[in-house]
Parts: structure tokens; C-alpha cells; sequence
């Protein structure tokens, strides 16, 4: 008599317990999408920092990387056997060729410089087409023991989470703490890391496994040795592109900081674009701020929006009727480099010291839509336009609200690029200021360093020459004040189009005025 079958337990419906060999492929998959997204974002930023225009770089870059790894998922069809001997060797060279990418990119800024963008898109594409590959390899065996519902959604699940685990850590984390060089070494080790793990679990399939032994193995070391020397590394780079010992780096989220010294001072560089110079930095600051400052008379609340550096507040503070000054700069590194390296904090007399100056660390776009607070004079100091996260300073959207900061009987002053190299460009932002119904007062002065340097001055009043000036200045004085004031005819006012959040017209024109005088890589 046979016994009664009843219903099937709950064990009998229950999936199979993942393979340790699965489990390690998955995890796989999140350590590659976080590499690949890594390089992709290493190079973007690299783009950046040296070529300019971010929204150009990053699209451009976007684009290829994912051109490629669809050339590399194409190509997977075509490996036919020993899946896990070319899914390591794959491995290994995305580690040589991602982790070096942005030490590589650095070394070719600034002795092949011709080369740069050749080495860049090829740098691209290389780690794109084997990023490609990649995917479909490991889909490919896992198929041996995973249903494909279940493995294309695992694959894919874990593929986005560990690009979504590197596109936070990227701009907190890893290029503040690391850099952008030793970011991609060691994302590079974990490429390399994913090789050796595969080389373990598949160990009984692979041929010349001692072989494959020592490629991981030196692949490993190499990328190590890098990550150990990449100061050494950044320093043969700029010590090359850069004419003067390098004194300070730091990356930070927003930008490159590079301070230099040589027979003519400590020069400030952003993004490998020239900020100040110390020889001839008080030209500059002192036409920014004093035009402004004695033209009111007796200011008491001043705003400085950007100019981290501390040099305007210096020039601000010479005026004995200011109670407060308010600096508003997004990157916290300048002002604490500004602040607490001994040497550039007396460049800008300490000023950053002061009891009546107050730092705030945000977007300046942001603090005037967020604030009510009035100011008489407010000095306007950002770097040019070379993008749009830039250009949007430079918008009648963001004049605007500077027009509501302003106290009825205050000024506002912006540095406006060269009149001279970019006519249009300077005559654009006077034309903007326009736009929202302040008046535009535009002048200019020579810099050795920068040559002719522009300004604006934006109020709601007629602008009217100073009768006095602070006693001590290097470079401004009564009797040539109104010099500056004068448009010779091939810096005279030509027609110009208002640079709208819309269409930041500004970025482009500026990049057209500029590339026309700069080599380009």
C-alpha cells in the first residue's frame, strides 16, 4: 500500500541557493560599473579642468565612452570559448588602462599638449569598447546556472547600483580625499582585484594559470606603485606645464587650485587658468574696488562675491567707515588656503582675519535669492565664463538679483574679462546689466599679467568720479582715474546680445574670442 503524497512542502517551491560562483560574479558586476563610471567621470572632469567648457566635455566624453561600450558589447559575440580566460585578461587591461587614464592625461597636458586630445578620446574609447565587452562576458556564464529573467535583472540591478554608489562618492568623497590620480589607480586595483578573483574561481578551467598568475600579479603592482608615487606624478605634470615651482595643489569638488612661485611672486591658478599674479595683482584689485568704493563715499556693508583669495576685501578694508564685509565664495579650500597658509594670507594682509569680515561657503547665485539684506557696494570677482556653471553668474537672471542686494544709493562692481582680446564678450555682460534696469558704468586698466582687464560698475545712479581715493595705493590715484574710463576705438562698444539663463551666449562667445588668441590642445 503505497502511502498519501501530499501537497508539495514549501522547500519544494523554494529557488536554489546561489552558487558561491554566482554570488562573486554579481558582486563583480558592481565593482565594474563603478570602475567604468569612474573613468568616464576622470576623464570628463580632467576635459574639464583643462579644456574648458564642462557641458562640451562631458557630452562629447558621455557620448564616446557609450559609443564604445557598444562597440565592445558587439564584439563579445565573437568570443566563443574559454569565456573566463577572456573575461580576466579583459579585467587586467581596464585596470592598466582606466587606473592610468587620468595620470596619463595629466603627463600629455604638459609635455605633448598637441597629443592631448587624440590621447584623451583614445583613452576613451579603449576603456569603453572593453567595458563593453565585459557585461556580456559575465552574462554569458552565469547563463550556465541562472534562468535569463533572473539574470538579466541581476546583472542589471547590480550594474546601476554601483553606478550609482560611484556618481555619489566621485565628487564628495573620492576626488576631494584623493585626487583625480590616485582615484583612477585605485579604482584600477579593484579592476585588477575582480581579475584575481576571477583568476581563484575559475582556477580548474583556465590554462597557463601561472601565467595568468603573474599577469595579475604585475598588473597589481604596477597599479600599486602608482597609487603609491602619484604625488611624484602630479608634480613631474605641473612642475612641467607650469612655468614656476608649484607651492600648493588641492582638487576640490569645483575646481584645480595651484599656487606657483618664482622670481616674480606667488601666482594663483584655477583650473590651469591664471587668477592673479603677485607682482602686479594689486593693479587688478585695486580698479575693482575702488572706482566702486570711493565713489560711495562712506559704505558700511559690503558684499564680495567670489574672490576667495582675500585680496579685495584687503583693498575693501582700507575704508574706515565699512563695519562689515560679507564674502561669499562656493569653494571652501580657497578660503582656508587664503586664510591659513601663512604666506598667502599676508598677500592679502591677513584680511581674511578680520573681525568684520564674515565667510560664507556657498553659491552666490543662491545667497541672493535666499537673503533680503541690502549692501552699499557689492564687488562681483568670479572667474571668467569658461563654462555655464560659471556663465550663469554672468545671466540677467542672476543681475537681477543683484539689483534687489543693492542699497538704492550702492554699487556694484563685476570683473568683465578683457575689453580688448573679447570685445563682444565684455560688451555682453555691460549689455545684461543693462537688461534689468541698472545703469552700466564699464571701464578697464592694464595688467601686465592679464593685459587690458575690463570692469563694470552696475547702480541704480548716475556713477560719478571719487574726489578722494585711500591714501597708500600702488596703482590708482585721482589724476588718472578718469583714464580708465576711456574706450579707445578698438575696445569702443559694439552690439551685443543679452546673456540669458536660456542661452548663456556668453560661454560660447567667449570661448570663440579666446580660442582665437590661446593654443589650444
Amino acid at each position: 500500500m503505497s502511502a498519501h503524497r501530499g501537497p508539495p512542502g514549501p522547500a519544494a517551491h523554494a529557488a536554489p541557493a546561489p552558487r558561491p560562483v554566482e554570488v562573486a560574479l554579481l558582486a563583480s558586476v558592481f565593482v565594474i560599473a563603478a570602475c567604468g563610471l569612474v573613468y568616464e567621470l576622470a576623464a570628463g572632469a580632467l576635459a574639464s579642468y583643462l579644456l574648458g567648457d564642462s557641458v562640451l566635455q562631458f557630452s562629447t566624453i558621455i557620448g564616446s565612452y557609450l559609443f564604445a561600450m557598444g562597440i565592445g558589447s558587439w564584439l563579445s559575440r565573437y568570443l566563443e570559448r574559454q569565456l573566463p580566460a577572456h573575461f580576466l585578461r579583459i579585467e587586467l587591461l581596464v585596470a592598466l588602462a582606466g587606473g592610468a587614464l587620468p595620470a596619463l592625461l595629466f603627463l600629455a597636458n604638459a609635455y605633448a599638449p598637441g597629443a592631448f586630445r587624440v590621447l584623451l578620446y583614445g583613452l576613451v574609447l579603449l576603456v569603453g569598447v572593453l567595458v563593453g565587452l565585459e557585461i556580456p562576458l559575465v552574462m554569458r556564464i552565469l547563463k550556465r546556472n541562472v534562468a535569463l529573467k533572473d539574470l538579466v535583472s541581476q546583472v542589471l540591478t547590480f550594474d546601476y547600483l554601483g553606478a550609482l554608489a560611484v556618481s555619489i562618492a566621485f565628487p564628495l568623497l573620492l576626488v576631494p580625499q584623493l585626487g583625480l590620480i590616485r582615484t583612477g589607480l585605485l579604482f584600477g586595483l579593484m579592476n585588477a582585484a575582480v581579475a584575481l578573483w576571477a583568476l581563484w574561481l575559475f582556477r580548474h578551467e583556465l590554462r597557463r594559470l601561472r601565467s595568468h598568475a603573474a599577469a595579475c600579479g604585475l598588473t597589481l603592482l604596477a597599479l600599486a606603485a602608482g597609487f603609491a608615487g602619484a604625488d611624484h606624478i602630479t608634480t613631474l605634470a605641473e612642475d612641467k606645464f607650469y612655468q614656476d615651482r608649484v607651492v600648493f595643489t588641492a582638487t576640490s569638488p569645483y575646481q584645480r587650485i595651484v599656487v606657483t612661485s618664482g622670481r616674480q611672486g606667488h601666482r594663483l591658478f584655477l583650473n590651469g587658468n591664471l587668477q592673479f599674479a603677485e607682482r602686479d595683482e594689486y593693479r587688478y584689485h585695486e580698479a575693482l574696488v575702488h572706482p566702486a568704493m570711493a565713489a560711495h563715499g562712506a559704505p558700511k556693508k559690503v558684499a564680495v562675491l567670489g574672490g576667495g583669495d582675500g585680496m579685495a576685501v584687503r583693498e575693501i578694508l582700507k575704508y574706515p567707515s565699512v563695519e562689515s564685509v560679507t564674502l561669499v565664495e562656493l569653494d571652501p579650500n580657497m578660503t582656508q588656503l587664503f586664510s591659513q597658509h601663512e604666506t598667502l594670507a599676508r598677500l592679502n594682509g591677513h584680511a581674511l582675519a578680520s573681525p568684520k569680515v564674515k565667510v560664507v561657503n556657498t553659491d552666490a547665485f543662491r545667497w541672493l535669492d535666499e537673503g533680503t539684506d541690502t549692501y552699499d557696494v557689492i564687488v562681483v570677482d568670479f572667474p571668467d565664463p569658461t563654462n555655464f556653471a560659471i556663465g550663469k553668474l554672468y545671466t540677467s537672471s542672476f543681475y537681477a538679483l543683484l539689483d534687489k542686494r543693492l542699497a538704492a544709493s550702492g554699487y556694484a562692481v563685476i570683473q568683465t574679462t578683457s575689453p580688448l582680446v573679447a570685445r563682444q564678450s565684455f560688451w555682453t555682460v555691460v549689455a545684461t546689466v543693462e537688461s534689468v534696469g541698472l545703469r552700466a558704468t564699464p571701464y578697464h586698466a592694464h595688467v601686465p599679467s592679464f593685459g587690458e582687464w575690463g570692469y563694470v560698475i552696475a547702480s541704480h545712479r548716475p556713477w560719478r568720479l571719487p574726489q578722494q581715493l585711500p591714501e597708500g595705493l600702488r596703482f590708482l590715484n585721482l589724476q588718472s582715474l578718469p583714464q580708465l574710463f576711456d574706450f579707445p576705438q578698438d575696445m569702443a562698444r559694439v552690439p551685443a546680445e543679452v546673456n540669458r539663463l536660456s542661452n548663456q551666449v556668453l560661454v560660447t562667445t567667449y570661448e570663440r574670442e579666446w580660442g582665437q588668441v590661446l593654443p589650444a590642445h
